[in-house]
């Protein structure tokens, strides 16, 4: 296999010339300037080069760096979009179930869980672009009622979940209550004067409990405030120690 050519081969040469030259004292002046200005002149042509490589390594590092701050972007904006939903920006069914696992195994939960009441009648009446103003209207106002470190989520079409965690049973029933109040308490913008309502359901669950477990018992809660005239809280039955 033939060696790797050498990328200095012209200045090792007047390299070895110079020092030749140096080593020889029985050389005319001339010679010895010679071999002089031949090393100068590939000395300077490395600097400048060594100067231009520089400039362009740099200017590469800075090129990498923007687009290494921008994958990381993207990257923010993937995981943000994985979680969350997109009309609302809460939280989405899969994350807001992954939050409440992860709250149970740290302590006590309570769930509330809430349908918008006739949502198919606004669709139908006002369009589906107004049911989606309704929707993102309905998280404005849980957002402003709810209190830290509560979490809200879509779980459906007009679903929702909210995740007290650390929060006990009846403080759990009175918060629901004012989320309840905030959205049937004055009527909606985006529709001419019509007030919106939703149908509540509450359930506590003690640490180390199964979600399923708390979803299944609030959602009950939930059809209970349904059959009985809507616009109300119901409260589920409280989860077993595990």
């Amino acid at each position: 296999m033939s060696a790797a050519p050498d990328l200095f081969e012209q200045e090792a040469a007047a390299l070895e010339r110079a020092l030749a030259a140096r080593d020889n004292p029985a050389l005319p002046a001339a010679a010895y300037r010679a071999a002089l200005g031949e090393l100068i002149g590939h000395f300077e042509r490395l600097v400048r080069d060594s100067r231009r490589l520089i400039r362009r390594s740099d200017r590469e590092e800075r090129e990498l760096n923007v687009l290494n701050d921008e994958l990381h972007r993207l990257a923010a904006q993937l995981e943000y979009k994985a979680r969350h939903d997109s009309l609302t920006g809460a939280l989405n069914r899969g994350a807001i179930f992954e939050r409440a696992g992860m709250h149970l195994q740290r302590g006590p939960l309570s769930l509330v869980v809430l349908d918008i009441d006739f949502f198919k009648s606004i669709n139908d009446a006002y369009g589906h672009p107004a049911g989606d103003a309704v929707i993102c209207e309905v998280v404005n106002r849980l957002r402003g009622a709810v209190p830290l470190p509560a979490e809200i989520g879509r779980v459906g079409g007009e679903e929702f979940s909210i995740l007290l965690p650390g929060c006990e049973f009846e403080d759990a029933m009175g918060q629901a209550e004012r989320m309840r109040q905030a959205i049937a308490g004055r009527p909606f913008e985006c529709l001419p004067g019509r007030i919106v309502t939703a149908s509540f359901g509450v359930s506590w669950t003690a640490a180390c409990g199964a979600f399923g477990d708390a979803y299944a018992r609030a959602d009950e809660a939930l059809f209970e405030a349904k059959r009985g005239g809507r616009n109300q809280v119901r409260r589920g039955e409280a989860g077993a120690q595990p």
